[in-house]
């Protein structure tokens, strides 16, 4: 008798749940996910792979902020729209670096453009992107 019971009560409980699970799901999505998308088609298209190569890159900010490293990313962004901007993490600090610079000379002459823009700024060897 009692397995009857338990077997009733657990028939109508997992009968009222399935019911008490309706509902309306809604996805919502970044729209830099469509901008990252188009892009990597983009190249896609053109043949080119994301390999990298040595070379070198300047870093515009180095700190634990990571607000200030997006705020200094999006002003370099804004000052020199034609070159990539990149950010790390690396605990504890945000590394912003810019440019995809093949020869140290090349990446010194733009330190140098860019200083009264930016305060410290130091070049460090890295994986770029050949473009």
């Amino acid at each position: 008798m009692r397995l009857l019971l338990f077997g009733l009560v657990s028939f109508f409980s997992t009968i009222s749940l399935a019911y008490a699970q309706s509902g309306k799901v809604e996805i919502t999505k970044d729209p830099k996910i469509d901008v990252l998308i188009a892009r990597r088609l983009e190249l896609s298209k053109k043949g080119q792979s994301a390999a990298q190569i040595e070379g070198y890159r300047i870093q515009i900010y180095s700190g634990s902020d990571r607000k200030l490293a997006y705020a200094e990313q999006t002003r370099f962004k804004g000052l020199y729209p034609q070159i990539f901007a990149y950010i790390t993490y690396i605990q504890p600090n945000y590394k912003v670096r810019v440019g995809d610079f093949r020869t140290r000379m090349d990446a010194e002459k733009f330190m140098y453009s860019i200083k009264q823009n930016f305060s410290t700024v130091f070049i460090f060897p890295d994986q770029v992107s050949p473009r």
